[in-house]
């Protein structure tokens, strides 16, 4: 199917009702005549509007280049902690390297199991509903990497090559290493084998002075292209850097970080996963450009990052859970011993030059280090069982109680809605502060209202936030569409319509709450920095009896405590069960 142009009559009003609880009643009627202004006949917003209908008449999807571009590749901010999303998986019982390194070569030859469904292509087609849902996604995970630029990035997908990558990079002690993981004949190696050229790779960089060159990765992005530039300079570093980008994915085999107490456990797992723990730990060893990199520690910590330009959440989890049940039944198959060819490793050259963008790179990563503030719990009182026992949308309830947690400041709040539905489809956004949410929140603190009225309440609000889904999935929110007509007008080379100015449009796309629900069949949880200095990120994993949760923010800003919140979210999802428990059932 085709991404839809929604109707721009459509757009405005929504737009108006998701502004009515974020701003004041001043700037509201200031909004309203300009949306007025905007949609008159024959006006600014009709003619954008056509020219994006022609767009998408022309185009396969009239929003993915214009999305991929505004939203990764021209941001400048690190992908580290801003943009790129880390997952922790369960607790591994190994505490040294050779549980590591047979962990690790299970979970490679479960990731080229994966791959050859892709190649072939017999993955399954995933369905919503009825409808099945666009595949493209899978296609560019492997094999493909972000390239730095002093103004823009740029992707690189190396799967449709005339000889496609065989190898994946693997780095220890921040020293990179190409590994074949393909024989001759072009079947994979098998556990045993991997297991091998990882002894192999582990014994040839025990020396831990190396100079962390992948940190240069987690830099500002206009910093990171002029070094990529100087580096690229020598043949070869360009030789090194071209072989990481072109291998299938990476595994970074981490050292241990200081134990911690059990509680703490899964929020150290998550910072590791999201930029490595600062330049004394793990931060060196990674390729933060890399889409896909597999985190395997020696002390059992386990994971990975992925660079979000070329997929959203859900192939990376299936990658996941299809790679974890391959792990349960892999078994050490005892191979004839074939020698094999010792993995190569990656040289570089340090010029001072180098050497200095090196040195500037720890200490920006340092300071993102100290400023995450960063929570990962487990919800253990119910899981998605019981907003089901309700007949209320578990993702719904769960959003609902995110405004309860938060409701001192009624806030813009983006969860991210799949358009998968539609060809090439990415993502919009489901708009969580809506003015039925904001009647329940404040409801549920007023003494004077009955339980029967907050219920009442709570059942509008989850399901006006259903509907919303609703929409958004169908390609029917509004903000890409509203995304869609401002650039349409930029491209016109016009005036920038006064909507689009107006502090309105400022307000409703600071996201102080940025949310995601990733659900997965593994005991996962993924996690990412919120999108704004002074904001939250929030993503969860719904399972039947319990959610994890994982919550960051920033320690430079005052107002926002991740453990607080997170706090604040257990409270709220149990005042909400207790509400409905001691309320008869109504007829609503």
């Amino acid at each position: 199917m085709v991404l839809p142009v929604p109707p721009l009559q459509q757009t405005c009003e929504h737009y108006l009702a998701a502004l009515t609880p974020i701003v004041d009643p001043e700037e509201l009627n200031h909004t309203r005549k300009l949306l007025e202004e905007f949609q008159k006949p024959g006006g600014v917003g009709e003619r954008l509007q056509k020219g994006l209908e022609q767009r998408a008449k022309k185009m396969e999807n009239w929003l993915s280049d214009w999305w991929l571009q505004t939203a990764y590749l021209d941001y400048r901010m690190p992908v580290v902690v801003h943009s790129s999303p880390g997952v922790v998986l369960p607790r591994m019982e190994f505490s040294d390297r050779q549980g590591q390194m047979r962990y690790a070569a299970k979970l490679i030859a479960g990731v080229l199991d994966f791959k050859s469904m892709i190649d072939n292509e017999t993955l399954p087609v995933e369905y919503l509903g009825a409808k099945p849902l666009c595949m493209n996604q899978y296609y560019k995970v492997l094999s493909s990497c972000r390239i730095p630029g002093t103004k823009r990035d740029t992707v690189v997908n190396y799967t449709l090559d005339k000889r496609p990558p065989t190898h994946i990079t693997v780095v220890h002690n921040f020293q990179f290493f190409v590994l074949d993981v393909y024989n001759s004949d072009a079947t994979p190696l098998t556990v045993d084998q991997i297991y091998i050229q990882l002894e192999k790779i582990w014994n040839s960089s025990l020396q831990t002075n190396k100079e962390p060159i992948g940190i240069l990765t987690s830099n500002h992005r206009n910093s990171w292209g002029k070094a990529y530039n100087n580096l690229i300079k020598d043949k070869t570093n360009k030789e090194s850097v071209r072989a990481i980008q072109k291998s299938i994915f990476t595994v970074c085999l981490d050292a241990p970080i200081p134990r911690v107490s059990d509680d703490m456990y899964r929020t150290r797992a998550g910072v590791q996963m999201l930029h490595g723990g600062g330049s004394r730990w793990n931060s060196g060893n990674r390729w933060f450009d890399k889409t896909l990199q597999f985190i395997i520690g020696e002390d059992g910590t386990c994971g990975l990052i992925y660079e979000h330009a070329p997929a959203e959440g859900p192939p990376i989890v299936s990658l996941i859970d299809h790679v974890v049940e391959y792990m349960k039944k892999s078994e050490m198959v005892r191979t004839p011993m074939v020698p094999l060819r010792m993995p190569q490793k990656l040289r570089f050259h340090i010029t001072p030059e180098i050497k200095k963008d090196i040195e500037e790179a720890k200490q920006n990563m340092n300071i993102m280090v100290h400023d995450l503030d960063m929570k990962v719990s487990v919800f253990s009182h119910f899981g998605k069982d019981f907003p089901k026992s309700q007949k209320m949308s578990p993702d719904a309830f769960i959003q609902m109680a995110l405004q309860l947690a938060i409701y001192k400041r009624c806030c813009p709040t983006y969860e991210s809605a799949s358009l998968r539905m539609f060809r090439l489809g990415r993502t919009d956004t489901i708009r969580s502060t809506t003015i039925d949410s904001d009647k329940f929140v404040k409801a549920m603190d007023d003494p004077a209202k009955h339980n029967t009225e907050k219920v009442a309440l709570l059942d509008k609000a989850v399901k006006a936030h259903r509907a919303y889904t609703d929409m958004a999935i169908r390609g029917q929110a509004i903000d890409r569409h509203l995304l869609g007509l401002k650039l349409q007008a930029i491209e016109d080379l016009a005036a920038l319509p006064e909507i689009f100015m107006d502090t309105s449009y400022a307000v409703v796309l600071h996201f102080n709450l940025s949310t995601s629900q990733v659900p997965a069949k593994t005991n996962c949880v993924m996690c990412f920095g919120p999108v704004v200095p002074d904001g939250y990120g929030v993503c969860y994993n719904p399972m039947d009896t319990h959610i994890n949760f994982a919550v960051s923010a920033f320690n430079s800003c005052q107002d926002t405590n991740a453990a607080r919140l997170a706090q604040a979210l257990e409270d709220a999802l149990l005042d909400i069960k207790t509400l409905l428990e001691q309320t008869p059932k109504a007829k609503l």
